[in-house]
């Protein structure tokens, strides 16, 4: 099992129809390169309903896509500044279709008012790894025996005028 490292990536595009298909190769691209394959179906498809949706609805079609990993959730996030786009009113059949195959999703704003659009996909049981490093497996092939245990060979026997003074000094 592979070890995650926490991941991020951030793309600020001008939607058009013919982008909506090149965003999402960008971020299937992303999600190879995190080991996230099995993710990249859901997400580029619930990307390609997003982008598809602020290209007919927005007036403004500059968009910030961000992507996180956190080695058990996948959080993906639209952001745009067109104050006429109203995701409850404009967005509503694409919201519904991404509540149904995500396993979370929101709209909030932030602080300097751009609208953002975020969901989540969580990796299931067997596909989550760990963020914190393990320990190296051994790369040798044959396992190396442990020594048997052996009398220490005496190599010089002690000089006797020391023996003699050690055993005077007690």
């Amino acid at each position: 099992m592979k070890t995650a490292v926490p991941c991020y990536y951030h793309l600020d595009v001008e939607v058009s129809p013919e982008r909506v298909g090149q965003v999402s190769r960008i971020l299937a691209a992303h999600l190879r390169y995190w080991d996230l394959e099995n993710l990249t179906v859901p997400v580029c498809s619930g990307a390609e309903l997003l982008l598809r949706a602020i290209d007919q609805h927005a007036t403004d079609k500059h968009t910030s896509v961000e992507m996180w990993w956190n080695g058990q959730h996948l959080i993906t996030a639209f952001g745009d500044d067109d104050p006429d786009l109203r995701p409850d009113q404009d967005l509503r059949a694409c919201l519904a279709d991404i509540a149904a195959m995500s396993d979370g999703w929101g709209c909030c704003a932030s602080a300097n008012g751009t609208k953002i659009i975020w969901f989540s996909q969580r990796a299931r049981a067997g596909q989550r790894v760990r963020l914190v490093p393990t320990a190296p497996a051994p790369t040798l092939r044959t396992g190396l025996q442990v020594p048997r245990a052996e009398p220490v060979v005496v190599l010089a026997a002690p000089a006797p005028a020391r023996v003699a003074a050690l055993e005077g000094s007690r």
